[in-house]
Parts: structure tokens; C-alpha cells; sequence
């Protein structure tokens, strides 16, 4: 038999799901993550889940991965250290970006620039010129630029390379020739050139993308060859790893490695992935997400089972010019830290977090903060004798004592204090899902609500009284499903090119044959990974604005929608995708940016798992008795065993619905169903 492994990096646990190809069964494993090196806690989890499925670790040979390793590079500011060489004249570019300072009108008092991530005394101009059309205006000086090259060379310091030269998004011939000139003085340091990156327009996001590239490349391409092996030697030698990029799809270990820009917001698409699979087969097309995991949460908005794809990627103070997903973040997880400021004397929650070491107090891992987990082990939503990730006890004193910290802050009891700390982190989620609907144009009302993460779950009922979305909805293993995502998505690639058209001047014939062009492209890195042209999955996408506008919106279509309706089709998408953001439409003057075409592998069959003894009685499925704290007030309540739950039951709230890796509260006056894929549904009682 084979199987495919998804794997999925959180701050506080590393997350493991086990399918069988041919049967749709799956496997689960939780292990803490280890900061210091991530492979050690992918290592330790592959041991595990092998051990509690007894099978053969010979048995997988697809692993999908989610890391954090590009992102932690550029928030911690531990890349590699980056040489910049770009067009003479030019070697400000990211000293100068936008001329943006971020606050209020007098944001620039205080602002502190971070350090460029290719400092000026390691960049140097070529001498050469790019005329806009492509034309030739000053060729390359090479012999100054190799005289340049060794000088920096000399130095010892540059860890990986950039080329960034003006207008090479049109024309990459110069970028290349020095590119071969670095090669023959840097050796084996990783060069990044522009027009492989980010072939587009706007001189400083194609260079800063350009150089985040660099930066982080050493390090993923270090972490992604060491985890390679270690694979290799533990499950053989023809195991296949792949990794999630920011904009839901997969990479092969050696394109990730080539572009790692690519996989800033890897982790969060895992999740995102894993919910339009279970949401979709249950005819809920569009859906609101929430991530909640230990360190914070990741929100997103699906519409038609589709994720809304931005064209930009935000990691800390760095934006580069990458696809991802558009998730929102917000410092709000099971082990954000309460504290309770000595000037205001008002109860905050986040975004510091307890992360996996020190861990929430009721690990007893040394923690003693009041973290969110604490203040539900103490609201009874997450009781003492329920195991977290299978092997993980929580204690309940510890965490009694360290929200006491925050009542006697206060001057208020302690079950108080506890369900205000609830309650502020439901607000701060709230803001979050607020940004990705109402703030899109989209009521929350004409969603279903996704919960999923480790403490997802804990919190999606209240959240869905906060935001009114129905049903709420508890996917199949939510503690686990982003590595349900990594699972289950595919491998793709892309190929773009900048057009700057005016559609009305546009053929539908001339639009099809660049198409087709970048379609070869972008399907050159699959065949290359061994996937061949025909197994290929095909659309297309252009980036519109009306003329004058700053700022593009995305319509995405097939080929056969473009021969059907014509370049028309696309305007019209346009006009409405921006009515819906902004309240109007022009109907004219449109300019079409970008093009680009996205080579997907083809869609494998994965089988979903048939359903448990549907014999069981709703009695059957009671595993304790106890209570929980709810406004107030305590609250006799059942624990119901997830595992023992089929279609058909209903679990009326006040409950409590356990499972290896995560616990879902039913709150009094709702009620949970499951449907036929497995998903609890969360509605107001009748």
C-alpha cells in the first residue's frame, strides 16, 4: 500500500496526518515543535505516527510539508547576508522604496527604518541600460563588472547574491550575462536573478522580492536538503518531498529551494487548503476560516471553494511580489499571554505568547504566565482528565494559579477574570475575520464559520454568535488540518509576463497565443519534477485596472472561458470584482498589467474515510459528565467521544466533543450535528 504524509510546523505543535491512498484512512499525530530545528520535530512526529499506526515507514512515499523556516528567516532577521548588484544609478532602490513611513502624519518622527536586507556597502551598479521596450540602450560593461564582482567577492561576507537590472523584466539578457560572470568568481553561492524571480514591472518590489529570495535561500535550502535526507534514510530512497507555497499549491523540494520567496506564507495555506477539502464534498462553497493554534490565528475568506489569492506578501515590514493566500494574522492563540498593565489596570491578552517552551502553565513545562489555554482549563471548556495531543496531560492548579495573577490584578474573582480573557481573545479574532468580509464587501451572515487549529474548536461557537455566520462548522481532525491540506493539494507552478494593454486594443486570438506561450513556461518546472505535460492542469489570470489607477485587481479563467465570451469576459469580471469592492464600475478604460498562466499537477483521487458504527447511540457516545462556566453561571455538561459520532446524531449543547487532537464546545442554547463527511455542524437549538 501507499501513503502520503502531510506535515504542518506551528509555533507551539507540529501536526501529522497519515493517508492511505487506496482507502482514504488516516492517521494523526501531535508533537511539540522544536524551535531551535524544525526537521527534529518533523523527525520525531514521522517516528511517532509510524509507531501508533503500526506501518512500515518504507510504506510513504509523498511527504507534503508546511514550514515556517522562510518566514522565521525574515522576522527574526537571520537570512543569509545578501550582495546586490543592479543597474548603476540605480543602487538606492531599496533605500529609498516607497517613501512610505507607516502611522499617522507624523509616523515619520518615530519611525526606525529596519536594516536593508542587502546593505549598500555590498551593492555595486553594472554599467548597462534597458530601454522600457526591451531595446539595448548601453550594453554591459563586463569587464568593470567582473572587476567589481571580485572586489565584492573579496570582501568575504556576501552568503548569496542578487542581480536586479532596470527593465529586465522585459528583456533578461544583460541579467544573465552577469549572472554568468558571477558564477565564474562566487562559485557555488546561490545567485537569484529578477527575471526568474518576478519578471514584472516596478523597479523596487522586483528587487526587494529579488533579494528576500536571496536572504532566505540558504537557510530553506539548507533545511530542505538536510530534511530530504534524513527522509530518504528513514523512509528510502525514493521519497518524494514536496512543499507548500504561500498560494496553496505545491513545490518540489528542488523548486523550493530555487525560489523560496515562495513559501513566506506556506503554513497558513495548509490550513486553508484543508478546509475548502472537507467544506466543499459538504456542499459548503463559501466559507469564513479561523486558524487557532498556540502562537496565533490565521483567518481567510473562500468564495466559490476558492481561496482569494493576493499578489502580494506581507511578513512583518517586508512586502515582496509573491502569490499567497489572503490570510489575515492576528497574535491570538491557545498560549497568548494575559497581563494586566500596572498604568491602564485593562485586562490584554496577546500577542506574546508562551509558544511550545515554556508552554501555557498547565503543561507543567515550566510555564507560569496565564495564557488563553490557562483561562479555559479553568472555565472547565478544556477538562483535567482530557489528554491534548494524544499524550499531553493538563493540570488544572497550575493553571487556577496562574490566572489568579490576572484576578488579583484587577481586584475581580477568578472565574471573571478567566472569561474576560476569553472574551477579549474572541474580540481580537473577530477583528480579524471583519478584515477579510465587511471590510471586502462581504457579509459574514452569507458564510459558513471554519474553525480548525488546536483551539479552534474552543472557540468556534462563540464565534460564530460574534460574527453570525452558520453553520459553524468542525472539519474532521481540525487540530490537524492543515496537515490535511498539505495531504491533499497539488504540485504547481507559474509563468507571468507584464503586458500593459489596453483591452479594447486587444484580439482575443493575440491574448490566447501569449497565453499559450507562458502555459509552456510555466509547465517546464512539473516536467522537469517528472510530472509530464498531459497530466498538467491549466488557467489563466490577468491583472486589471482602469487607466490612471495605482493599485490592480486579479480575474482568474480558463481557456475555454476566454474562447467562449472573449476578452470581454475579463473586463466584466473586472467591473464586478470592483463594483463589489468599492461600490461602482466604470465600464471603460481598462489596462490589462500582467498575464500569467498556472500549471497544476492533475488532481489525484483521494478517497475520504467511510463513516464509524452508525448503531451508536447519542448515550453510547458519553464519555464523562461534567460542567463548565458560561456567562456567569456553571453548566452541567456531557463529554461526547468525536470518534463514536455519526450522521444522524445530534449533540445538544451545553457539550463538550473530544478527539485526540483537539475539543469542541457546545455552548448552552446550540447544537452540534455531523454530517456525511464527518464535519460537526454548530447551529442555534431550534
Amino acid at each position: 500500500m501507499a501513503f502520503r504524509l502531510g506535515v504542518d510546523v506551528g509555533g507551539t505543535f507540529t501536526d501529522f496526518l497519515l493517508m492511505n491512498e487506496e482507502t482514504g484512512e488516516t492517521h494523526t499525530a501531535k508533537v511539540p515543535s522544536t524551535p531551535e530545528d524544525s526537521s527534529i520535530g518533523v523527525l520525531n512526529g514521522v517516528a511517532r505516527v509510524c509507531e501508533e499506526s503500526g506501518i512500515e515507514p518504507g510504506d510513504i512515499k509523498l511527504v507534503m510539508h508546511g514550514t515556517t523556516v522562510a518566514t522565521n528567516a525574515v522576522l527574526t532577521g537571520k537570512g543569509a547576508r545578501v550582495g546586490l548588484v543592479t543597474t548603476a544609478g540605480f543602487e538606492d532602490t531599496l533605500q529609498v522604496a516607497r517613501s512610505y513611513c507607516p502611522g499617522g502624519l507624523g509616523g515619520w518622527v518615530s519611525y526606525i527604518k529596519s536594516p536593508l536586507l542587502a546593505p549598500l556597502e555590498l551593492t555595486i551598479g553594472a554599467t548597462e541600460r534597458m530601454a522600457a521596450d526591451g531595446s539595448v540602450v548601453t550594453p554591459l560593461d563586463e569587464d568593470r563588472l567582473r572587476a567589481d564582482l571580485e572586489a565584492l567577492y573579496a570582501r568575504g561576507e556576501v552568503e548569496a547574491l542578487t542581480i536586479c537590472f532596470v527593465n529586465a523584466y522585459i528583456n533578461h539578457a544583460h541579467e544573465e550575462r552577469a549572472r554568468e560572470i558571477a558564477r565564474e568568481i562566487f562559485g557555488d553561492t546561490p545567485i537569484s536573478i529578477s527575471s526568474e524571480v518576478v519578471p514584472e514591472m516596478q523597479e523596487y518590489e522586483r528587487t526587494e522580492t529579488t533579494v528576500v529570495n536571496s536572504y532566505v535561500r540558504p537557510e530553506v535550502s539548507r533545511y530542505v536538503n538536510n530534511l530530504q535526507n534524513a527522509l530518504e534514510e528513514r523512509l528510502g530512497a525514493d521519497t518524494q518531498l514536496s512543499i507548500l507555497r504561500s498560494d496553496g499549491g505545491l513545490a518540489s523540494a528542488r523548486a523550493a529551494a530555487d525560489s523560496p520567496v515562495n513559501l513566506l506564507m506556506s503554513g497558513p495555506a495548509g490550513g486553508v487548503a484543508g478546509a475548502i477539502y472537507f467544506c466543499s464534498r459538504a456542499g459548503y462553497d463559501n466559507i469564513l476560516t479561523f486558524d487557532m493554534g498556540g502562537t496565533s490565528t490565521d483567518v481567510a475568506l473562500i468564495q466559490n471553494s476558492k481561496a482569494r489569492v493576493r499578489r502580494e506578501t506581507y511578513v512583518g515590514d517586508v512586502n515582496v511580489r509573491a502569490p499567497s493566500v489572503d490570510v489575515r494574522t492576528v497574535g491570538a492563540g491557545g498560549g497568548s499571554i494575559a497581563f494586566v498593565p500596572e498604568l491602564t489596570k485593562a485586562l490584554r491578552v496577546g500577542p506574546e505568547s508562551a509558544g511550545a517552551v515554556p508552554g501555557p502553565a498547565c503543561y507543567m513545562k515550566g510555564g507560569t504566565e496565564p495564557t488563553v489555554c490557562d483561562a479555559n482549563v479553568v472555565l472547565g471548556y478544556l477538562p483535567s482528565d482530557v489528554q491534548l495531543g494524544g499524550k499531553m496531560e493538563i493540570n488544572y492548579d497550575a493553571s487556577v494559579a496562574a490566572v489568579q495573577k490576572v484576578a488579583d490584578a484587577m481586584g475581580i474573582g477568578l472565574m471573571e477574570a478567566a472569561e474576560g480573557i476569553i472574551k477579549i481573545v474572541n474580540e481580537s479574532m473577530f477583528g480579524a475575520l471583519r478584515l477579510v468580509s465587511v471590510e471586502q464587501g462581504y457579509d459574514p451572515r452569507d458564510f459558513a464559520l471554519v474553525g480548525f487549529g488546536g483551539a479552534g474548536p474552543l472557540h468556534a461557537n462563540a464565534l460564530g454568535i460574534l460574527t453570525n455566520a452558520w453553520p459553524v462548522i468542525v472539519p474532521p481532525g481540525p487540530g490537524v488540518l492543515c496537515a490535511y491540506g498539505d495531504a491533499t493539494t497539488q504540485v504547481q507552478d507559474e509563468a507571468a509576463r507584464t503586458y500593459l494593454t489596453m483591452a479594447e486594443d486587444l484580439t482575443n486570438d493575440k491574448l490566447l497565443a501569449d497565453l499559450k506561450e507562458l502555459q509552456s513556461r510555466a509547465g517546464q518546472a512539473l516536467v522537469a519534477d517528472g510530472i509530464p505535460a498531459e497530466q498538467h492542469e491549466v488557467t489563466f489570470q490577468a491583472d486589471l485596472r482602469y487607466m490612471g489607477q495605482a493599485f490592480q485587481i486579479t480575474v482568474d479563467f480558463t481557456e475555454d472561458q476566454l474562447r467562449d465570451k472573449g476578452v470581454a469576459m475579463l473586463t466584466d469580471a473586472f467591473d464586478e470584482e470592483h463594483e463589489q469592492l468599492f461600490t461602482f464600475k466604470l465600464g471603460d478604460g481598462h489596462e490589462i498589467l500582467m498575464i500569467r498562466a498556472v500549471a497544476k499537477a492533475a488532481t489525484r483521487t483521494v478517497l475520504t474515510r467511510e463513516g464509524g458504527d452508525t448503531s451508536a447511540s447519542l448515550d453510547d457516545c458519553v464519555i464523562h459528565e461534567s460542567r463548565f462556566y458560561y456567562e456567569g453561571a456553571w453548566h452541567d455538561i456531557r463529554l461526547y467521544d468525536r470518534g463514536r459520532l455519526h450522521e444522524g446524531l445530534t449533540v445538544p449543547g451545553p457539550a463538550i466533543v473530544t478527539e485526540m487532537d483537539s475539543t469542541t464546545v457546545v455552548l448552552p442554547g446550540y447544537a452540534a450535528g455531523v454530517d456525511a463527511i464527518g464535519n460537526l455542524l454548530i447551529n442555534p437549538a431550534a
